[in-house]
C-alpha cells in the first residue's frame, strides 16, 4: 500500500514514541533519553533507550531498534501497512483511500486471513454432518459442552483430500493462495490437496481475532498424532500461543501455561480462562516475552510424565530469565489436566484449585527432581545433592528467598547452613565473573564489528564506517547541515554498501523536499536495517558544533577514500571489494 506522505507526517506529529513504548514497556529518565527493560529480549539490567526527541527506540542489549511504527511492527507481529493502520486508530486517524496501490505482500496477508477465516466455518459445519459425526463424538466423550465447542470454534476435517480445496477454491481463492497459507499441499503432477484429512480442527486466533492457523488431531492411528500449520506469511509458531486471546482478559496477574489444546479447553470450560499452550514446540523466548507482557506469574503445568518433566526443567530458565515469577503445578498420578479435572467430575475444578493453590515455585520443583537423584544414605551423595543444589541457588537474586532455601537445605541433611552458603557464594562468584567474561566479549565484538551482520564490510573498513555511520547521525538529527553535505560527499564516496544505501535514500528524500527522520525512511528497509539505523543514532549523541563534526567525518573518508585505488571504489560486487581490501591489509602487513 502506498501510503500518502502527507498522511504520515500528520500521524508523526500525532504520535509521541515514548507514549506508544511506555503502554508496553515501563521506562524511566535516564538523561535526554528514557530507559526499561528490553520487551525484545531477556535481561535484567535496562539497556532498553527511547529518545523522544529524535523518536527512535534502541536497545544496545540485542541490537533491535527503529522508529514507532517499526516498534510496534516488532511487539504486535505487524507489517509496515498494518503498524500504521495501528497507529493511525491510537491517534484518531482514517487511513487514506488505498488508489489501488497496494502492495502484494499486504494483499497475500489479507487473503491468507480470509481464507483462514472460511477454512475454519467449513471445518465447523463438517463437525456436525454424517461424516463428522466421530470427530463430534470424540469432543463430547472428552467432555465438552456444545458452548464450549462453539467459544473455541472447533471443527473437523473431512477424509476426503480435496473438499475443503473445492469449497475454497469456489470461494474464489487460488491455488497459490491455498498453498501459502498451508491449508493445501501440491501434489507431484502440481494438484492441490488439502493438508488436514480426517482430523479434529483447533483453530489458532491472533490477538485481533484473526484465524492465522489450525492444529489437528487425527481420528485414526496414523502419525503424526497432531498436525500443526506450518509458518506462513501470518503465522509463525514461535511467537504465537493458543487461547491467549480469551486468557489476556482473564488472566489477572497469572497465566497457566499448559502443553496441548485440549488441557486449554479442559481449564477454560473448568473456569481457569487464564490457561494457553504452546503450538506444538517448546517453549521459546519469544513466547516467554509474550507472556510477561500479560501476567506478572506463570505457573507451568504441563504432563507429569517423563517428557512434561523435561519441558517443565526446559521452560523454567526461560520464562524466569524475563523476571515472571514461576510456580510449577504437577499434576498427581501422570495424568495431564485434561485428565485429571475429567476423572474428578463435578469436583475436578475444585481439586484443580487445590493443586493450583498448592503449588510450589520453580526452585521447589528443581530441588524436588534434584532430590530424587540422590541416596541420602550414602556420604558421597549427601555432598553432591548438596553441591548442586547450591548451584541451583546461586541463580537466585533475592537474597532472603536464597537465605530460606539454604536454611531447608541444611535441616534437610544436618549440615552447617554456612558450609552450604560458601559453597553457593562459590558458584556465584563463578556466575559474575562468566558473566563479565561475555560482556567484555560482547563489547569486543561490538567496537571491532566482527559480527555485523547488516554491515559485514564495516569490519575490514572500521574508521570509514565509523566516519560513515557518525555522518548518517548528524544529518538525521541536524537536517539544515544536509544540502552541505550532499553537495560535497557524492554516494559513491561510501566505503561500505549498507551506509551508502542509507545515505543514497537520505539523499532521495532531501530532493524530493520531504523529510528523512526514520520514521519517514523505514519503510525502504528491513526490521533489521531500521534497527541498524536506529544503533547509529543511539551510538552518536547529538554534536556542539554540527557544521565542525561534519567537516571532521568528510576529511576522514576523503582520506580513507585515498586509500584505496579506482577499481576498489567502483567495485560493484560487495564480496570482491571486501576480497580486494583484504588483500591490500595483508600486502601493508
Amino acid at each position: 500500500m502506498g501510503i500518502q506522505e502527507e498522511f504520515i507526517q500528520e500521524l508523526k506529529s500525532r504520535t509521541d514514541i515514548v507514549d506508544v513504548v511506555s503502554s508496553y514497556v515501563n521506562l524511566k529518565k535516564a538523561g535526554r533519553n528514557m530507559v526499561g527493560l528490553c520487551p525484545f529480549h531477556n535481561e535484567k539490567t535496562p539497556s532498553f533507550n527511547v529518545s523522544r526527541e529524535n523518536a527512535f527506540f534502541h536497545c544496545f542489549g540485542c541490537g533491535v531498534g527503529g522508529d514507532v511504527i517499526t516498534f510496534i511492527k516488532r511487539i504486535e507481529n505487524l507489517d509496515y501497512v498494518d503498524a500504521v493502520k495501528f497507529l493511525a486508530q491510537r491517534a484518531g486517524m482514517s487511513m487514506p483511500e488505498d488508489n489501488g496501490r497496494s502492495s502484494g505482500y499486504t494483499d497475500l496477508k489479507n487473503r491468507i486471513y480470509e481464507a483462514n477465516r472460511e477454512a475454519a466455518r467449513f471445518y465447523h459445519k463438517q463437525l456436525y454432518t454424517p461424516q463428522g459425526r466421530q470427530a463430534l463424538e470424540y469432543l463430547r466423550g472428552r467432555g465438552l459442552t456444545e458452548k464450549t465447542i462453539i467459544h473455541f470454534g472447533l471443527g473437523y476435517s473431512p477424509q476426503s483430500r480435496f473438499e475443503l480445496v473445492n469449497y475454497l477454491k469456489g470461494k474464489g481463492f487460488s491455488n497459490a493462495e491455498l498453498v501459502q497459507a498451508n491449508l493445501a499441499n501440491l501434489s507431484q503432477r502440481g494438484y492441490p490437496f488439502d493438508r488436514f484429512s480426517d482430523r479434529v480442527m483447533f483453530p489458532i486466533i491472533d490477538l485481533r481475532g484473526n484465524v492465522i492457523a489450525f492444529g489437528g488431531r487425527i481420528m485414526s492411528d496414523i502419525k503424526p498424532k497432531y498436525l500443526n500449520t506450518s509458518d506462513t506469511p501470518v503465522f509463525n509458531k514461535s511467537r504465537n500461543l493458543f487461547a491467549l486471546q480469551f486468557a489476556k482478559n482473564k488472566a489477572n496477574g497469572q497465566l497457566i501455561l499448559v502443553e496441548g489444546y485440549m488441557d486449554v479447553i479442559a481449564l477454560h470450560q473448568a473456569g481457569f480462562e487464564n490457561a494457553v499452550a504452546t503450538l506444538g514446540t517448546a517453549l521459546t523466548n519469544e513466547q516467554a516475552m509474550i507472556i510477561k507482557r500479560y501476567c506478572d506469574e506463570v505457573v507451568i503445568c504441563y504432563d507429569s510424565d517423563e517428557a512434561g518433566q523435561k519441558a517443565t526443567a526446559r521452560a523454567i530458565p526461560i520464562l524466569r530469565d524475563t523476571g515472571l515469577h514461576i510456580r510449577v503445578l504437577t499434576v498427581p498420578n501422570g495424568k495431564d489436566p485434561d485428565e485429571y479435572i475429567k476423572n474428578y467430575g463435578e469436583q475436578g475444578a475444585a481439586r484443580f484449585r487445590m493443586l493450583l493453590d498448592k503449588s510450589g515455585n520453580d526452585i521447589e520443583f528443581r530441588l524436588s527432581k534434584l532430590r530424587k537423584r540422590y541416596n541420602f544414605e550414602l556420604t558421597e551423595q549427601r555432598i553432591e545433592y548438596l553441591t548442586e543444589a547450591a548451584r541451583i541457588l546461586s541463580e537466585l537474586d533475592n537474597s532472603i528467598e536464597q537465605d530460606v532455601y539454604l536454611s531447608r537445605l541444611a535441616e534437610e541433611l544436618n549440615v552447617e547452613k554456612t558450609a552450604v552458603k560458601n559453597q553457593m557464594q562459590k558458584f556465584r562468584r563463578r556466575n559474575i565473573r562468566e558473566a563479565q567474561k561475555q560482556e567484555r566479549r560482547n563489547i569486543q565484538d561490538t567496537i571491532s564489528a566482527r559480527n555485523d551482520k547488516i554491515n559485514n564490510e564495516k569490519f575490514y573498513n572500521l574508521r570509514a564506517a565509523n566516519a560513515e555511520e557518525a555522518l548518517i547521525a548528524l544529518m538525521m538529527t541536524n537536517p539544515d547541515i544536509a544540502q552541505s553535505v550532499f553537495s560535497q560527499l557524492p554516494p559513491e564516496k561510501f566505503i561500505t554498501s549498507f551506509n551508502r544505501k542509507v545515505y543514497e535514500i537520505l539523499k532521495k528524500y532531501a530532493e524530493s523536499g520531504g523529510e528523512f527522520t526514520l520514521t519517514d525512511i523505514s519503510g525502504e528497509f528491513s526490521n533489521d536495517e531500521v534497527s541498524q539505523i536506529a544503533k547509529i543514532l543511539a551510538s552518536h549523541p547529538r554534536e556542539n558544533d554540527p557544521e565542525q563534526a561534519a567537516r571532521e567525518y568528510l576529511s576522514v573518508l576523503e582520506e580513507e577514500n585515498d586509500k584505496l585505488t579506482p577499481e576498489q571504489i567502483a567495485a560493484a560486487d560487495t564480496q570482491t571489494l571486501m576480497e580486494q581490501l583484504q588483500k591490500l591489509k595483508e600486502k601493508k602487513k
